[in-house]
């Protein structure tokens, strides 16, 4: 990122120019060129999004710009022209045709800049009107008011956070401005219109050098602090929508509430750092996926779990639970883990019975020809676990850790030994009804022995495996 010089301390317009020159150049920040084309195209749709605030904006001024002409005495003394009436409803007809532009698509930076000659333009179009309205000299016109209305053209650019298009409309601000106040002199009365008298320039039709350089600083000035702000401000805009894209990206490789609880941090998440909930851990997997892999491509493999996950995570969401990882064709998830939860044996059950329901619909194929024959497995357990990040400063992973993660994982492969298709331990199902769950049948209970745990354990069998078919 290019490091802003601070507004040299030479003075007058040449240390102004010298600004403005430095904000053209870095107008556009370098590392835009490097970002990818999803982050512009986030960026390009605000700009979209700024052009039709500005050009609402614009629809404010010409509507007050047209009540102050409406309502600001005329003398019987003036022309029958009327060059302010004109560019007002020229104005408005041009903003009209911008907003609809800007509605309806892209407005190229050529409309941009030509909108910024013409906002000039009128304005000053208008301010000129002054002397032929009352009738009197161009010097009448120097002294309007209406020339604070430059400071609001320029201020709307800053919409786009494109500093180009504030130097733009500064520069033809200041440049106009020059016409005007040289034509004042040009074409006033042959005698002398100069003064250096301050109270003679105030009761007369005089022109007073210094308070003219003044505007013309005055609106150089505002357009460089204008350009620097708007660039530092577009950096910030860039950084603040890469960033977003990027955690947008990167959230889809947590589940969401995880997400949340990153982004939500009061401090940076560092390893080792957890909190111990009571939650319920509930494991699913593909029967004999090994052997189904390894007669399938590669491809179809990654599109058969692709498609078992996109069918099976929802429901598990759906009930609460957060996916904690996938393991190949394995699927955990937690409940009451991330955030806290009164029903979290309730909810993973509940979640299990949706999971075994969808995959009731695979074994005859009605499901589609792609998940046609998949047998699901599933077992829950529930108790005190950890809840924290886990890896070094570099690479992090929240994940659940404690003996319930343990008796699920072991409880799953103890399906193909019941057999049985669904299962928990019993302390979980237990709690489950003590939180309001309603099973969808009676289970089968039973004591076994399960590989890598120490002592029998009491199984709920909430969904049996079909016996083979005879022979």
């Amino acid at each position: 990122m290019t490091e802003l010089k601070p507004l040299p301390a030479r003075s007058g317009l040449i240390g102004i120019w010298a600004s403005l020159r430095r904000a053209i150049a870095h107008a556009v920040p370098r590392q835009a060129a490097a970002l990818p084309e999803r982050v512009l195209a986030r960026i390009a749709l605000q700009d979209d999004e700024a052009e039709v605030l500005l050009r609402l904006f614009q629809l404010a001024i010409v509507a007050l710009f047209g009540t102050l002409y409406l309502a600001s005495p005329k003398t019987g003394a003036g022309t029958a022209f009327a060059p302010a009436a004109y560019a007002i409803a020229i104005y408005g007809l041009l903003t009209v045709f911008g907003l609809a532009w800007a509605l309806r698509a892209r407005v190229p930076d050529w409309a941009v800049y030509a909108s910024i000659l013409a906002d000039i333009t009128l304005l000053y179009v208008m301010i000129w009107s002054f002397h032929l309205q009352y009738q009197q000299p161009p010097s009448f016109y120097l002294k309007a008011p209406t020339l604070l209305y430059v400071f609001i053209f320029i201020a709307l650019r800053a919409l786009r956070f494109r500093a180009r298009f504030v130097v733009v409309a500064g520069l033809a601000a200041a440049f106009g401005w020059i016409v005007l106040f040289v034509y004042a002199i040009v074409s006033g009365p042959a005698d002398n219109m100069i003064t250096r008298d301050y109270v003679a320039y105030l009761t007369g039709n005089l022109v007073l050098i210094g308070a003219e350089v003044d505007k013309i600083v005055s609106i150089l000035t505002v357009t460089a602090v204008l350009a620097l702000v708007i660039r530092r401000a577009r950096q910030v805009l860039v950084q603040a929508v890469s960033e977003g894209t990027a955690a947008r990206d990167l959230s889809r490789f947590f589940d969401a509430s995880v997400a949340a609880q990153i982004r939500g941090a009061e401090e940076l998440v560092a390893a080792g750092e957890g909190m111990q909930r009571r939650a319920a851990v509930l494991f699913v997997d593909i029967r004999r996926f090994s052997e189904l892999a390894a007669r399938l491509e590669p491809n179809a493999v990654i599109r058969l779990l692709a498609n078992y996950e996109r069918r099976l995570v929802p429901l598990i969401q759906a009930h609460g639970g957060t996916i904690d990882k996938f393991m190949g064709d394995g699927i955990m998830a937690t409940f009451g883990a991330v955030r806290a939860s009164e029903t979290h044996a309730a909810d993973a059950l509940g979640a299990l019975d949706a999971v075994m329901a969808e995959a009731a619909g695979w074994a005859d194929g009605s499901a589609g020809p792609e998940m046609a024959g998949l047998v699901v497995n599933a077992s829950l357990a529930c108790g005190p676990v950890i809840f924290g990040a886990v890896g070094d400063a570099n690479r992090l992973e929240f994940t659940v850790i404690g003996a319930p993660v343990n008796l699920a994982a072991k409880l799953e492969k103890h399906n193909k030994r019941l057999p049985s298709r669904a299962i928990a331990a019993a302390d979980a199902y237990a709690a489950a009804l003590a939180q309001g769950y309603r099973p969808r049948r009676e289970p089968e209970r039973v004591t076994s022995a399960v590989e890598g745990i120490a002592r029998p354990v009491d199984i709920v069998i909430l969904y049996r495996a079909p016996a083979p078919p005879p022979g």
